[in-house]
Protein backbone atom coordinates (compact mmCIF):
# COMPACT_ATOMS: atom_id res chain seq x y z
CA UNK A 1 0.00 0.00 0.00
CA UNK A 2 1.66 3.42 -1.06
CA UNK A 3 2.09 5.86 2.12
CA UNK A 4 1.87 9.72 0.78
CA UNK A 5 3.82 10.68 3.98
CA UNK A 6 6.62 7.99 3.92
CA UNK A 7 6.95 8.88 -0.06
CA UNK A 8 7.21 12.77 1.07
CA UNK A 9 10.20 12.08 3.58
CA UNK A 10 12.08 10.05 0.78
CA UNK A 11 11.43 12.40 -1.46
CA UNK A 12 12.99 14.64 0.52
CA UNK A 13 16.01 12.29 0.93
CA UNK A 14 16.06 11.72 -3.19
CA UNK A 15 16.74 15.27 -3.77
CA UNK A 16 19.77 15.99 -1.30
CA UNK A 17 21.36 12.05 -2.60
CA UNK A 18 20.93 13.82 -6.07
CA UNK A 19 22.66 17.29 -5.41
CA UNK A 20 25.10 16.30 -2.71
CA UNK A 21 26.99 19.44 -3.21
CA UNK A 22 24.33 21.19 -1.87
CA UNK A 23 21.69 22.39 0.87
CA UNK A 24 17.96 23.33 0.93
CA UNK A 25 16.25 25.60 2.48
CA UNK A 26 12.69 25.69 3.17
CA UNK A 27 11.24 27.81 0.43
CA UNK A 28 13.45 26.21 -2.06
CA UNK A 29 12.33 22.74 -0.99
CA UNK A 30 8.86 23.02 -0.88
CA UNK A 31 8.91 24.76 -4.50
CA UNK A 32 11.08 21.53 -5.29
CA UNK A 33 9.19 18.94 -4.17
CA UNK A 34 5.64 20.88 -4.64
CA UNK A 35 4.67 20.26 -0.56
CA UNK A 36 2.94 22.08 1.67
CA UNK A 37 5.31 24.33 4.08
CA UNK A 38 3.71 23.15 7.30
CA UNK A 39 4.22 19.76 6.57
CA UNK A 40 7.26 19.83 4.70
CA UNK A 41 8.44 22.08 7.91
CA UNK A 42 6.66 18.94 10.20
CA UNK A 43 9.44 16.67 8.24
CA UNK A 44 12.62 17.93 7.86
CA UNK A 45 12.09 19.12 11.38
CA UNK A 46 11.65 15.90 12.57
CA UNK A 47 14.65 14.30 10.08
CA UNK A 48 17.00 16.96 11.62
CA UNK A 49 15.89 15.69 15.21
CA UNK A 50 16.91 11.70 14.32
CA UNK A 51 20.04 13.42 12.69
CA UNK A 52 19.18 12.31 9.21
CA UNK A 53 19.70 15.87 7.89
CA UNK A 54 21.61 18.90 9.66
CA UNK A 55 20.16 22.24 9.74
CA UNK A 56 22.71 24.89 9.15
CA UNK A 57 22.31 27.53 11.86
CA UNK A 58 22.78 30.92 9.97
CA UNK A 59 21.39 29.69 6.46
CA UNK A 60 18.83 27.43 8.29
CA UNK A 61 19.33 25.31 4.97
CA UNK A 62 18.70 21.63 5.34
CA UNK A 63 21.54 18.20 4.20
CA UNK A 64 22.62 14.95 5.16
CA UNK A 65 22.97 14.40 8.53
CA UNK A 66 25.23 11.93 9.87
CA UNK A 67 22.46 9.22 10.49
CA UNK A 68 22.42 8.82 6.81
CA UNK A 69 25.98 8.26 6.51
CA UNK A 70 25.52 5.70 8.74
CA UNK A 71 22.76 4.06 7.24
CA UNK A 72 25.23 4.56 3.61
CA UNK A 73 27.78 2.27 5.91
CA UNK A 74 25.64 -0.21 6.63
CA UNK A 75 23.99 -0.25 3.08
CA UNK A 76 27.24 -0.30 1.46
CA UNK A 77 28.18 -3.78 3.57
CA UNK A 78 25.75 -5.09 1.37
CA UNK A 79 27.76 -4.18 -1.44
CA UNK A 80 31.30 -4.15 -0.21
CA UNK A 81 32.57 -4.81 -3.68
CA UNK A 82 32.29 -1.08 -4.75
CA UNK A 83 35.30 -0.44 -2.19
CA UNK A 84 37.02 -1.85 -4.24
CA UNK A 85 35.35 -0.05 -7.94
CA UNK A 86 36.11 3.37 -6.67
CA UNK A 87 39.75 3.62 -7.50
CA UNK A 88 38.89 1.56 -10.76
CA UNK A 89 36.32 3.60 -12.13
CA UNK A 90 38.18 7.17 -11.10
CA UNK A 91 41.00 5.79 -13.27
CA UNK A 92 38.84 5.15 -16.11
CA UNK A 93 36.98 8.66 -16.17
CA UNK A 94 40.59 9.86 -16.52
CA UNK A 95 42.02 7.94 -18.88
CA UNK A 96 38.94 7.65 -21.18
CA UNK A 97 37.71 11.34 -20.75
CA UNK A 98 34.17 9.96 -20.04
CA UNK A 99 31.39 9.67 -17.33
CA UNK A 100 32.22 5.94 -15.69
CA UNK A 101 29.69 4.52 -13.29
CA UNK A 102 28.32 1.48 -11.10
CA UNK A 103 24.66 0.43 -10.87
CA UNK A 104 23.56 -2.26 -8.51
CA UNK A 105 20.00 -3.69 -9.29
CA UNK A 106 17.22 -4.83 -6.73
CA UNK A 107 13.80 -7.07 -8.47
CA UNK A 108 12.30 -3.76 -9.03
CA UNK A 109 14.65 -1.46 -10.01
CA UNK A 110 18.12 -0.89 -11.32
CA UNK A 111 20.40 1.60 -8.96
CA UNK A 112 23.10 4.25 -9.74
CA UNK A 113 25.34 3.63 -6.83
CA UNK A 114 28.14 5.71 -8.10
CA UNK A 115 28.83 8.31 -11.20
CA UNK A 116 32.76 10.09 -11.67
CA UNK A 117 33.07 12.37 -14.90
CA UNK A 118 29.82 14.00 -14.64
CA UNK A 119 27.97 15.12 -11.34
CA UNK A 120 25.52 17.64 -11.77
CA UNK A 121 22.66 18.42 -13.73
CA UNK A 122 23.74 20.34 -16.52
CA UNK A 123 26.43 17.87 -17.49
CA UNK A 124 24.37 14.85 -17.31
CA UNK A 125 21.22 14.18 -15.16
CA UNK A 126 21.66 10.76 -14.46
CA UNK A 127 21.83 11.45 -10.51
CA UNK A 128 23.00 9.09 -7.72
CA UNK A 129 20.27 7.06 -6.63
CA UNK A 130 18.42 6.99 -10.08
CA UNK A 131 15.97 4.35 -10.19
CA UNK A 132 14.93 2.71 -13.16
CA UNK A 133 13.00 -0.61 -13.72
CA UNK A 134 14.62 -3.77 -13.67
CA UNK A 135 12.31 -4.53 -16.77
CA UNK A 136 13.81 -5.17 -20.95
CA UNK A 137 15.23 -4.24 -22.23
CA UNK A 138 17.15 -2.68 -19.19
CA UNK A 139 19.11 -4.48 -17.06
CA UNK A 140 20.31 -6.34 -19.85
CA UNK A 141 24.16 -6.96 -18.38
CA UNK A 142 22.85 -7.82 -15.73
CA UNK A 143 20.18 -10.83 -16.91
CA UNK A 144 22.81 -12.16 -19.55
CA UNK A 145 25.08 -13.90 -16.47
CA UNK A 146 21.79 -14.58 -14.36
CA UNK A 147 19.77 -17.89 -13.88
CA UNK A 148 16.95 -18.85 -16.51
CA UNK A 149 14.23 -18.07 -14.11
CA UNK A 150 15.32 -14.76 -14.16
CA UNK A 151 15.59 -14.50 -17.78
CA UNK A 152 12.02 -15.81 -18.15
CA UNK A 153 10.64 -13.12 -15.31
CA UNK A 154 12.38 -10.39 -17.26
CA UNK A 155 10.85 -11.08 -20.39
CA UNK A 156 7.59 -11.37 -18.81
CA UNK A 157 7.84 -8.29 -17.09
CA UNK A 158 8.60 -6.61 -20.65
CA UNK A 159 5.91 -7.96 -21.73
CA UNK A 160 3.77 -7.22 -19.61
CA UNK A 161 4.28 -3.68 -19.94
CA UNK A 162 3.66 -3.37 -23.23
CA UNK A 163 0.32 -4.99 -22.22
CA UNK A 164 0.55 -7.86 -24.82
CA UNK A 165 2.96 -10.71 -25.76
CA UNK A 166 5.20 -10.28 -29.14
CA UNK A 167 6.88 -13.11 -29.88
CA UNK A 168 9.34 -11.46 -32.58
CA UNK A 169 10.11 -8.85 -29.72
CA UNK A 170 10.95 -11.64 -27.21
CA UNK A 171 13.39 -13.30 -29.60
CA UNK A 172 14.93 -9.86 -29.78
CA UNK A 173 15.63 -9.41 -26.90
CA UNK A 174 16.99 -13.62 -26.17
CA UNK A 175 19.18 -12.73 -29.28
CA UNK A 176 20.31 -9.50 -27.26
CA UNK A 177 21.36 -11.36 -24.22
CA UNK A 178 23.23 -14.26 -25.95
CA UNK A 179 25.34 -11.19 -27.77
CA UNK A 180 26.31 -9.54 -24.54
CA UNK A 181 27.02 -13.16 -22.78
CA UNK A 182 29.47 -14.32 -25.45
CA UNK A 183 31.29 -11.16 -25.99
CA UNK A 184 31.44 -10.17 -22.06
CA UNK A 185 29.86 -6.56 -22.39
CA UNK A 186 26.67 -4.71 -23.50
CA UNK A 187 26.35 -1.57 -26.13
CA UNK A 188 23.12 0.04 -25.89
CA UNK A 189 23.16 2.85 -29.05
CA UNK A 190 21.15 6.60 -28.43
CA UNK A 191 17.73 6.51 -28.54
CA UNK A 192 14.81 9.13 -28.83
CA UNK A 193 13.60 7.85 -25.27
CA UNK A 194 16.79 8.61 -23.55
CA UNK A 195 16.29 12.24 -25.22
CA UNK A 196 12.75 12.35 -23.70
CA UNK A 197 14.05 10.77 -20.41
CA UNK A 198 17.16 13.29 -20.32
CA UNK A 199 14.96 15.90 -21.00
CA UNK A 200 12.42 14.88 -18.17
CA UNK A 201 15.12 14.38 -15.40
CA UNK A 202 15.83 17.80 -15.96
CA UNK A 203 12.56 18.94 -15.52
CA UNK A 204 11.99 16.56 -12.64
CA UNK A 205 15.42 18.23 -10.73
CA UNK A 206 14.04 21.72 -10.55
CA UNK A 207 10.49 20.56 -9.47
CA UNK A 208 11.82 17.19 -7.98
CA UNK A 209 8.66 14.79 -7.92
CA UNK A 210 8.45 10.89 -6.89
CA UNK A 211 5.81 10.11 -9.24
CA UNK A 212 6.70 12.30 -12.02
CA UNK A 213 10.22 10.25 -11.68
CA UNK A 214 8.46 6.96 -11.58
CA UNK A 215 6.12 8.04 -14.46
CA UNK A 216 9.21 9.11 -16.66
CA UNK A 217 11.25 6.18 -16.21
CA UNK A 218 8.24 3.48 -16.62
CA UNK A 219 7.69 5.64 -19.69
CA UNK A 220 11.53 5.54 -20.82
CA UNK A 221 11.49 1.50 -20.57
CA UNK A 222 8.36 1.37 -22.46
CA UNK A 223 9.61 3.52 -25.41
CA UNK A 224 12.74 1.32 -25.54
CA UNK A 225 10.86 -1.34 -26.35
CA UNK A 226 10.01 -0.03 -29.73
CA UNK A 227 13.54 1.32 -30.65
CA UNK A 228 17.23 -0.10 -31.22
CA UNK A 229 18.28 -0.32 -28.71
CA UNK A 230 21.12 -3.04 -28.39
CA UNK A 231 24.58 -3.62 -31.03
CA UNK A 232 24.64 -7.38 -31.29
CA UNK A 233 27.63 -7.49 -33.52
CA UNK A 234 30.33 -4.44 -33.76
CA UNK A 235 32.52 -4.21 -36.93
CA UNK A 236 35.36 -2.15 -35.72
CA UNK A 237 35.12 0.16 -39.20
CA UNK A 238 31.18 1.24 -38.47
CA UNK A 239 30.57 4.24 -36.69
CA UNK A 240 27.95 3.80 -33.87
CA UNK A 241 26.14 6.53 -31.88
CA UNK A 242 26.65 5.03 -28.26
CA UNK A 243 24.29 6.19 -25.22
CA UNK A 244 26.79 3.28 -22.90
CA UNK A 245 28.79 0.38 -22.54
CA UNK A 246 28.51 -2.01 -19.64
CA UNK A 247 30.28 -4.86 -18.26
CA UNK A 248 29.43 -7.28 -15.28
CA UNK A 249 30.86 -7.60 -12.10
CA UNK A 250 30.96 -10.59 -9.87
CA UNK A 251 32.32 -9.81 -6.83
CA UNK A 252 31.61 -12.82 -4.24
CA UNK A 253 29.26 -14.95 -5.67
CA UNK A 254 28.65 -16.51 -9.82
CA UNK A 255 26.45 -13.68 -10.74
CA UNK A 256 26.31 -9.82 -11.28
CA UNK A 257 27.52 -8.24 -8.07
CA UNK A 258 27.24 -4.87 -10.32
CA UNK A 259 27.73 -3.58 -13.70
CA UNK A 260 30.60 -1.09 -14.59
CA UNK A 261 29.56 1.95 -17.56
CA UNK A 262 30.44 4.41 -19.73
CA UNK A 263 28.72 6.95 -20.48
CA UNK A 264 28.30 10.67 -21.14
CA UNK A 265 29.27 9.92 -24.66
CA UNK A 266 29.06 12.53 -27.16
CA UNK A 267 30.48 11.77 -30.55
CA UNK A 268 29.88 8.92 -32.26
CA UNK A 269 32.51 5.52 -31.96
CA UNK A 270 34.02 3.64 -34.39
CA UNK A 271 33.68 -0.05 -33.67
CA UNK A 272 37.14 -0.34 -32.69
CA UNK A 273 37.11 2.41 -30.07
CA UNK A 274 34.22 0.28 -28.38
CA UNK A 275 36.29 -2.90 -28.25
CA UNK A 276 38.89 -0.77 -26.50
CA UNK A 277 36.81 0.65 -24.26
CA UNK A 278 34.94 -2.43 -23.56
CA UNK A 279 38.46 -4.02 -23.00
CA UNK A 280 39.37 -1.50 -20.65
CA UNK A 281 35.94 -1.83 -18.56
CA UNK A 282 36.46 -5.80 -18.54
CA UNK A 283 39.84 -5.62 -16.98
CA UNK A 284 38.46 -3.40 -14.75
CA UNK A 285 35.90 -5.49 -13.53
CA UNK A 286 38.37 -8.46 -13.24
CA UNK A 287 40.61 -6.81 -10.84
CA UNK A 288 37.83 -5.36 -8.84
CA UNK A 289 36.38 -9.68 -8.83
CA UNK A 290 39.23 -10.65 -8.06
CA UNK A 291 40.35 -8.21 -5.24
CA UNK A 292 36.64 -8.58 -3.99
CA UNK A 293 37.53 -12.89 -3.78
CA UNK A 294 40.70 -12.78 -2.76
CA UNK A 295 39.46 -10.88 0.94
CA UNK A 296 38.36 -12.44 3.69
CA UNK A 297 35.51 -9.77 4.61
CA UNK A 298 32.88 -9.83 2.09
CA UNK A 299 29.69 -11.60 2.21
CA UNK A 300 28.14 -11.44 -1.94
CA UNK A 301 23.78 -12.12 -1.25
CA UNK A 302 22.55 -13.09 -4.57
CA UNK A 303 18.98 -12.84 -5.76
Amino acid sequence: MFSKPTARALAILDLLMANPQQSFGLTEMTRRLQLNKATCHSILTTMAQYGFLVQNPKSKSYRLGPSIVAAGNAAFAQFPVLEYARPELEALTSELQMGCGATGRTERHIVLLSHYGASNPSESPFQLGLRLPNIAPLGACFIAWSPAKQLEAWLTRAHTSQAAYNERFDQKLRVNVISIRSRGFEVKLKTKAEEKLIHDLRVINNQWNLEALEESSSLYQKSLCNEQLHVDRVDPKARYSVCNISVPVFGYGKYPALSFSVGTIKPDLLGSEILYIAERLKDAATRVTLAARNSTQGLQIED
